[in-house]
């Protein structure tokens, strides 16, 4: 499935993803709006800068912010960035998990 966009006259495709980002996955079996949640994880904690413009230009800020709030993990730069991007508060992520700022050492 190819998307056009009006806003930046250029049409993306799977194919334009960086080639590591779904090295497990038959890109054929891709598409923009079926596999959202894979392409978006996969990139936000996969992919380069220019994959992350493909992804803002290919979906919504809402869009986004739907899927990686239900993301069941993430690792904690991705999070960072993500939620700095999308102006949330950590709590709002599934994912998110507060941390101790000093182990507990009776608990071991």
């Amino acid at each position: 499935m190819i998307v056009s966009l009006w806003k930046v006259n250029k049409e993306y495709s799977i194919r334009d993803f960086s080639p590591h980002l779904f090295w497990d996955t038959r890109r054929e079996d891709l598409d923009f709006e079926r596999s959202k949640a894979q392409i978006i994880g996969q990139v936000l904690q996969y992919g380069r800068m220019e994959d992350w413009h493909i992804v803002e230009a290919v979906y919504s800020k809402e869009t986004i912010k739907e899927v990686v709030t239900q993301m069941r993990s993430m690792d904690p730069v991705s999070l960072s960035f993500i939620a700095h991007y999308l102006q949330l508060d950590l709590n709002n992520f599934r994912c998110y998990k507060p941390t101790q700022s000093t182990p507990d050492f009776r608990n071991c």
